[in-house]
């Protein structure tokens, strides 16, 4: 079913992220932001028709070509040549849903009215957006600093007739994308190239996006923990309330109260035990995982502010009739919370490897690897081996971006944030983790088919019999990887009820 979302002033959310990435939605102007662009588009022509002094990006070069001033007759051909100057992105083509919010990002901010772009141009976009139109767009190539100017700069070659865009599954130039559509191309007018290209909407798409499926990890990763610990015959006392009073980390005492609650009503839980305690990868979930829901919780205030602001340059003041050159295009709010992500979700990663680890060593009345028919079978040796080689990689992903920066622009600019290497970095190990707990799941429900004497809790019990349908009981060696997508598949598109953070 298609749903409406108006671009308004308003704050926009993760939720509303998560909206865009699962629905259907056509986005229409509000009328404020329709007004907002036009009066400042408005100011800033009255302002190039009187003659105003050297203002950057409007009548300059760009960067360190700044003191090269502009004659008014080419003030359209400058902003055309920085789009197609500017686009020279290389590597993987950014996937998809992650353009998508590019997209909406970009008009959201455009439609604060601080950017002097044309109204036709926010439209064009809205249209790219609704026609399911997406620029190709590469990963490499960004600074994270005067924005994401060479993605942002593939981004917009379709608005002028030039570069490459998906449509309906097939890949066609930028001119012919127009031509099948009836669109005019838009005559860019000064200032739109540089407000265009300026921004962090790379970074913080992927940002964005990372962070909703951050909130759904979280709860999956608590779920099958709670799976895992009841299938290991651990022990609750961990997670009971007075311990987290005392040590009242907001993170740990969410962390601990959810698993209480996916186990309420267990009873192998409530079993009698032969040991009295649990190795740190059940014992500690909440402290592990509740560290990870305070980070998670930090990058999400980040990107909330981020996606609710204005990130090009100059800032176009109409009220106060002023056009300041200034840096919210540098993305190090980004970079910085962003390597803190990667690292919070690699550490989930890394203590879920930990409980597949010790589900399939034969402990606790389990038999080695899981095996049913041991002899000819191997079990669930290998897919431990893969968990292992996949968190390895999150922990290599997490060397910081952010820690570096490369001079660029003859100087001028001469530091940058490395955000969008961040961003991408925090993609892949997002992309890692629904894997490694998708191994997990598998290991865990297996163990839990041995605990034959007794039953997990109603809730983990339903969970599990939904897993079933598509990942049966490992009776005799068979194809795992069939297995493992299956589980990722399932674990990226189940209902839950996901914590909130």
């Amino acid at each position: 079913m298609t749903t409406q979302h108006q671009i308004t002033t308003e704050k926009i959310s993760i939720r509303t992220i998560g909206q865009l990435l699962n629905q259907d939605v056509q986005l229409e102007l509000s009328d404020e932001v329709i007004a907002r662009i036009e009066k400042c588009r408005t100011y800033l022509d009255n302002k190039v028709s009187a003659s105003l002094g050297p203002v950057y990006g409007i009548n300059t070069g760009f960067g360190s070509l700044y003191s090269q001033s502009i004659d008014d007759e080419d003030l359209h051909k400058l902003q055309d040549n920085i789009v197609k100057s500017h686009a020279c992105g290389f590597g993987e083509e950014v996937p998809k849903e992650i353009v998508k919010l590019m997209i909406f990002l970009k008009i959201q901010s455009l439609g604060y009215g601080h950017s002097g772009v044309q109204k036709v141009t926010v439209d064009r976009l809205v249209d790219f957006y609704n026609h399911g139109v997406t620029p190709i767009v590469y990963e490499m190539g960004s600074l994270g600093a005067s924005g994401d100017l060479a993605p942002l700069a593939h981004l917009s070659l379709p608005l002028i007739g030039e570069g490459e865009v998906q449509y309906r599954g097939e890949k066609i130039s930028g001119k012919e994308i127009n031509r099948q559509l009836g669109w005019d191309l838009v005559s860019l007018t000064s200032k739109e190239g540089l407000a265009l290209l300026n921004g962090t909407q790379l970074m913080s798409a992927y940002g964005t996006w990372a962070v909703y499926h951050a909130q759904r990890i979280l709860t999956l990763a608590n779920t099958i923990g709670a799976l895992s610990l009841d299938a290991f015959d651990g022990r609750i006392e961990p997670f009971n309330a007075l311990v987290h009073q005392i040590r009242p980390q907001k993170g740990q005492q969410a962390v601990a109260a959810h698993v209480l609650g996916l186990l309420e009503a267990s009873a192998l839980i409530k079993a009698p035990k032969k040991h009295v305690q649990d190795p740190y990868s059940f014992r500690c979930i909440p402290q592990v995982h509740g560290a990870s829901f305070d980070a998670i919780a930090y990058v999400k205030n980040i990107m909330e502010i981020e996606i609710n602001s204005v990130t090009d340059n100059p800032n176009v003041f109409p009220d106060e009739d002023l056009i300041i050159s200034a840096g919210n295009f540098h993305g190090q709010p980004l970079a910085l919370s962003l390597d803190f992500l990667t690292l919070a979700l690699s550490e989930l990663g890394s203590i879920s490897e930990r409980r597949t680890y010790q589900l399939i060593s034969g402990e606790r009345e389990l038999p080695n690897y899981l095996v049913a028919n041991p002899g000819l079978n191997s079990g669930l040796m290998i897919p431990q081996y893969t968990a292992a080689s996949i968190a390895s990689q999150n922990k290599q992903y997490c060397a910081p971006a952010s820690a570096d920066s490369i001079v660029s622009s003859n100087g001028q600019e001469d530091h940058v944030s490395m955000g969008a290497n961040a961003a991408t970095k925090t993609y892949k190990v997002v992309n890692n983790l629904y894997r490694i707990l998708a191994i997990e799941l598998i290991t865990a429900a297996q163990a839990m088919d041995f605990r034959k004497g007794g039953k997990t809790s109603p809730y983990l019990e339903k969970f599990m019999e939904n897993f079933r349908k598509v990942v049966p009981f490992i009776e005799y060696d068979r194809l795992l990887h069939t297995d493992m997508v299956e589980a990722e598949t399932f674990l990226k598109q189940v209902a839950i009820d996901e914590i909130e953070i």
